[in-house]
């Protein structure tokens, strides 16, 4: 930047630019906005975007019929949350599919749901084409006004404005019964799943391509008839499991992931959001579906019930507003990323597809969704995050200061019906050789990288071979020692606590997929691509506070040492939280000691970790599930298999030590002896 000479150059480009007409007054202490902030948001006012966010209702019938009256109830108090100008869909499936006109009463149009439909077929029968006239909008149209819409198509009677069809979503809804198809004994109801979600995402491949739009699907079992079927109706014939995928013992599992792979691909192509919520108590498919959600930003919530208040609170808060009563989403993005010639980008994790735009910032070497410097981002909201990676291709140290750059450029389409364009300009200098290692970043950046291996590689096991060959070589990069001497290993303070985080990693549910099943480790490893570092940490590392008398409410290391009879623990595992009481605190409690008086204390005790637990529910997206549990009963083992097993029945201290300890009844190895075991392959392979 040269302020005298009014001349700048491009970090990307390397090319001499002048200055703008109205930037001539600057100075090195009167800067504009690109200067002063890393990111900078512009609002393309001269473009307003001529269709509001439309919503697809997708609603499985097959469930009992107190089941659809809480769904219903809560699909009702969600209609009130949408914009006024925002378009909504229903559609219904069991055995059929039914597509709800919304100008009318009680009235549908059906599809077998043993058989595909083309987005072509559809069309024709349907009388329907884009809905959107395709004349320039004037200038002055606001755009949260109605769009303008051709009569003379058929799309306007399923896709009404929320403000004009209130009273008739509301009353069909309402009216909405379970499947009338009878179930035999012994049979799964006929869902036809996979047909009700080609059908919604034709429809909007028909109406509003290229726009802002949510499918919603609300699913209360397997897919057992048509494209996409997961398992038959014969209940003998149990769901696929992860032995079952591993001995390639699974009949259906294949074409079904085919199925909702080039579903995915069409909606994301065509910018449209899926989200799935799945409540049952068996599997419903979320392992064939993650496609889905995955490669178009949308949501996945796996309950029990859609009676519980771990749905209805979540859903509620897919609607959350802003100050100026915005919903907080974004729709339609594109992320674009420019490098400097000392980087290249590898490719990134996340909840998108590749744009294939390859150009001289595109690295050879792919990580995750890789040969590509665009991205396609279907949904985005305030707390979505993504992973991104890049190469170093120059990094000689000169006499002069050498800085790499990054400029994210993000084009979305924002709720207020205007286009948005955030650009965010980093840079981080190669010269300097002390540079800082943010190892809680590092290590969620390595989780997501081998759950995406884990994802597409059929060996599990290798993923942790690969996990403990990285930390080997970080170990031997970073850490000080003598050839062939352990104990004189040692990490520096910014690299000391990156062992604990991979020995959690390698236990934890994204890894470990013993007594998972396929549908719960889809969900889990869907929620750590999309959160932030701290969150994503917390699955990873759970945090444990513990209350007692003698000492204030602090945080205690993860494990079984911090067990104590008198003292209280609460574990936030992010989709748990749980709180663990002493055997002797248990005892007391049921007693009912805190409700008489002189034992003031004890029940401020108690309400303590309640208290924090609520504030920790208070903003989690999903509704984590609450746990409140004794020492020994059968619940604790959502604890005592998070914390680090110090303490054994096969410890040598013996198990009729200190019974203030609490051994665990596990033979997983405690971090003591993992530390002991890399130390000596670290030294040992130091010639490597």
């Amino acid at each position: 930047m040269d302020y005298r000479a009014k001349i700048w150059v491009c970090p990307f480009c390397l090319n001499r630019n002048s200055f703008p007409n109205h930037y001539h007054q600057i100075t090195e202490t009167y800067k504009p906005a690109e200067l002063g902030n890393s990111t900078v948001d512009y609002v393309i006012l001269r473009a307003p975007i001529s269709t509001p966010p439309i919503f697809v209702y997708v609603i499985d019938t097959c469930i009992d019929e107190e089941e659809l009256n809480a769904l219903k109830s809560s699909i009702l108090s969600s209609l009130k949350l949408l914009p006024p100008n925002s378009l909504a869909c229903l559609i219904t499936f069991g055995r059929i599919v039914s597509l709800w006109e919304i100008n009318t009463n009680l009235r549908s149009f059906v599809f077998k749901g043993s058989k595909d439909y083309t987005a072509k077929q559809l069309q024709e029968w349907l009388g329907i084409r884009n809905a959107v006239q395709q004349t320039p909008q004037p200038m002055q149209q606001h755009p949260n006004s109605p769009i303008n819409v051709n009569k003379t198509n058929m799309a306007h009677k399923f896709l009404q404005p929320i403000s004009q069809a209130d009273f008739i979503l509301n009353d069909i809804i309402n009216q909405i019964t379970r499947d009338s198809w009878p179930t035999p004994q012994a049979k799964r109801p006929l869902r036809a799943t996979g047909a009700a979600l080609s059908i919604a995402i034709s429809l909007l491949e028909i109406t509003y391509p290229n726009c802002g739009a949510r499918i919603m699907m609300f699913i209360g079992g397997p897919c057992t008839t048509g494209p996409g079927m997961i398992i038959d109706d014969d209940l003998k014939n149990t769901i696929r499991s992860h032995h079952d995928i591993e001995k390639d013992n699974c009949k259906y599992m294949k074409k079904a992931m085919k199925h909702y792979q080039a579903l995915a691909q069409r909606a994301a192509v065509n910018g449209h959001t899926i989200d799935i919520y799945s409540c049952a108590l068996d599997q419903t498919g979320l392992h064939e579906m993650k496609y889905c959600v995955n490669s178009t930003g949308g949501l996945m919530i796996m309950c029990d019930s859609f009676d519980s208040n771990l749905f209805k609170l979540s859903l509620s808060r897919v609607f959350a507003k802003d100050k100026e009563d915005r919903l907080k989403m974004a729709f339609n993005a594109v992320v674009e990323i420019k490098t400097s010639r000392e980087l290249k980008v590898s490719g990134c994790i996340g909840s998108c597809v590749s744009m294939n735009v390859r150009n001289q910032y595109v690295s050879d070497t792919e990580i995750g969704i890789g040969n590509t410097a665009q991205w396609k981002f279907c949904s985005l909201t305030s707390s979505s995050t993504t992973s991104f990676y890049f190469d170093i291709v120059q990094t000689q140290a000169t006499n002069q200061q050498q800085y790499g750059f990054i400029q994210f450029v993000t084009q979305y389409q924002g709720i207020d019906g205007y286009r948005h364009v955030r650009v965010t300009t980093v840079g981080r200098e190669f010269s300097n050789t002390d540079f800082a290692f943010d190892q809680e970043s590092a290590c969620v950046l390595l989780a997501r990288l081998a759950c995406h291996r884990a994802q597409t590689e059929a060996n599990g096991p290798d993923v942790l071979r690969w996990l403990d060959r990285n930390l080997i070589r970080l170990c031997q990069r970073f850490g000080e020692y003598n050839k062939e001497s352990p104990e004189s290993f040692r990490l520096g303070p910014l690299f000391s606590m990156f062992p604990q985080f991979i020995f959690h990693l390698r236990r934890s549910q994204f890894i470990q997929v013993f007594n998972n099943s396929p549908d719960e480790t889809s969900f889990y490893r869907h929620s750590l691509f999309r959160e932030d570092t701290y969150n994503s940490l917390v699955m990873i590392q759970p945090t444990l506070l513990a209350y007692s008398f003698n000492e204030p409410t602090q945080p205690v290391m993860l494990d079984t040492s911090s067990i104590h009879p008198e003292r209280i623990l609460m574990m936030d595992t992010f989709f748990q939280i749980v709180i663990f009481h002493g055997e002797t605190i248990a005892a007391w409690r049921n007693a009912k000691y805190h409700e008489q008086s002189g034992y003031e204390a004890f029940a401020q005790l108690l309400a303590a970790p309640v208290k924090d637990a609520q504030d920790l529910m208070l903003n989690r997206f999903p509704l984590p599930r609450y746990i409140v549990c004794d020492q020994g009963s059968s619940q604790a083992r959502f604890l005592l298999s998070k914390v680090n097993p110090s303490l054994t029945h096969n410890s040598a201290a013996g198990f009729y030590g200190d019974r203030a300890q609490a051994p665990v009844l596990t033979d997983d190895v405690s971090f003591e002896l993992f530390m002991e075991h890399l130390k000596k392959l670290v030294v040992s392979s130091a010639s490597n």
